[in-house]
């Protein structure tokens, strides 16, 4: 199903009973996000906030709060089906050497046919505010945690352009609200945005820069997704909408921004202009990030919807909302994964990983020290430098399942021999590294050991029971079961 709004998108999670509404008054200061912390938790539906303190638009929470959101978000039963359909294109044009297997994402993207398509009007610009007109004020910006720097933009689209290529990127970038027509841009150093802000920089011009937020879900996520250097969100985006994402030209600037979106607030970031703190924030991996200094954004026009509604969200101790939006990340770009390092049969970041803290993988190991290569590999590909531990196992594991999976790798390891630890870059919000943005990071072999690998005893079999005994039992056994309930029931006096 194809989602052309927001609207649309919250519309149909109401038909499916997925939608709670809430009419009484709420404070965007902290009181909105209790609410949404307490049924995130309870994996409850999304929230519709329909009337806001001090703002003119209802707020919507947790859109992406669950297997089945994203996956509707998104328009597929399952993110693995977006996988499989990237794997099927792979298939069709099998990549010979390491360069057309980088390039390949790009190709199979292009030969979808869904780049983005230029309209001259857009229900994004029904309301065009700019001058004196132009604030922040109204709208419900929520301020997360107790100890965040102020209010934040969490769910924003920020649209920038390399000044050199003219590429386009889209990132999702936490704002700090400063006052009513500036905040933060956290840039982190290794996300692409920095990357243009530094070109701009060097060259001594403003940067332009345009945030959307709301839209069709599709162009939330892919905001978010780990995507090559010089690949086009939008180009992305309607890949997987499979259909072209509208974009218009904004008022103030001369990028384009998507049409269809709730808001647009339009500026620049002038990188002569002094940083400001930032910070903190109650972030993701649980823990608030301290304050720091970053660039400035400015604010030359909002333009809205008539009726927009204005996307949330709160990170926090995991698994929050975020976590979602990171496990369809996580099945929709395995196949390339696999198409780096075939022997990768599967992998999983669980939630106490806070995605970059741990990654389980599981292949077909078919030599000596093959574990260490695909966690090599794997520090190589990407954000995935970002990972901090990275556990190999055999492909008879599930790595979908935590508990299998250390239960496996601490019963596989001896520390000294199959435990390796290295350094390079690591997440900006890693606030146990040695120093910001880089430290250490570990792998461990939790497979099992050749003798080439200096093993030479017997490797033990896991304990399996015989298959005709699991049939005979399975005859009989939900007799056992009922019997067990009714005798709980006559203890308890049912």
């Amino acid at each position: 199903m194809l989602f052309s709004s927001m609207k649309a998108f919250i519309d149909a999670l109401k038909q499916q009973g997925d939608l709670l509404e809430i009419d009484r008054e709420v404070d965007p200061y902290l009181e909105i996000s209790e609410i949404s912390h307490r049924f995130v938790k309870e994996d409850g539906p999304a929230l519709l906030f329909k009337h806001v303190k001090g703002a003119n638009f209802p707020v919507a929470q947790n859109l992406f709060a669950s297997p089945g959101r994203i996956s509707l978000a998104l328009g597929v039963s399952h993110p693995d089906d977006i996988g499989e359909r990237i794997r099927n294109i792979i298939r069709q044009k099998a990549p010979q050497g390491f360069s057309d297997k980088l390039s390949l994402f790009s190709q199979l993207l292009e030969a979808a046919k869904f780049p983005p398509k230029q309209v001259k009007h857009a229900p994004v610009q029904e309301v065009v505010l700019t001058g004196k007109e132009v604030s922040l004020d109204t709208l419900p910006v929520i301020t997360c945690w107790p100890l965040d720097g102020g209010p934040y933009f969490t769910l924003p689209q920020v649209i920038t352009e390399d000044p050199e290529t003219g590429i386009r990127n889209v990132g999702m970038y936490r704002m700090q609200k400063f006052d009513a027509t500036t905040t933060g841009m956290h840039w982190q150093q290794h996300k692409h945005g920095a990357s243009h802000f530094q070109k701009y920089r060097k060259m001594g011009k403003k940067m332009p820069v345009c945030v959307a937020l709301g839209g069709p879900p599709v162009l939330t996520y892919a905001s978010t997704a780990p995507l090559p250097e010089n690949m086009d969100e939008y180009l992305f985006a309607g890949f997987l909408q499979k259909n072209p994402v509208r974009l218009v030209k904004s008022i103030t600037t001369d990028l384009m921004v998507p049409a269809d979106a709730d808001f647009i607030l339009e500026g620049y970031v002038d990188p002569r202009e002094a940083y400001r703190k930032e910070g903190p924030f109650g972030d993701h991996t649980g823990f608030y990030s301290l304050e720091d200094d970053y660039p400035v954004f400015h604010i030359t026009a909002i333009t809205h919807r008539k009726e927009a509604v204005y996307p949330s969200t709160i990170v926090g101790v995991p698994p929050m909302e975020d976590y979602w939006l990171g496990y369809a990340t996580e099945r929709i770009f395995l196949p390339l994964a696999q198409m780096i390092m075939p022997e990768i049969r599967d992998y999983h970041m669980p939630p106490e990983g806070v995605f970059h803290n741990l990654v389980f993988v599981s292949i077909k190991k078919q030599y000596p020290g093959h574990a260490y290569k695909v966690m090599q590999g794997l520090w190589g590909l990407g954000l995935m430098m970002l990972a901090k531990v990275i556990v190999v196992l055999d492909d008879d594991v599930n790595v979908q399942n935590p508990s299998e999976a250390w239960w496996t790798a601490l019963n596989h390891i001896d520390p000294r021999r199959d435990i390796l630890f290295t350094r390079g870059p690591v997440d900006d919000l890693d606030h146990a590294a040695t120093r910001p943005g880089f430290g250490s990071k570990m792998g461990m072999d939790g497979t099992r050991k050749m003798p080439e690998e200096g093993f030479t005893r017997r490797w033990p079999d896991k304990i399996t029971m015989d298959e005709d005994v699991i049939s005979k039992v399975n005859e009989y056994f939900p007799e056992l079961l009922k019997l067990n309930k009714l005798m709980k029931d006559d203890q308890t006096g049912k």
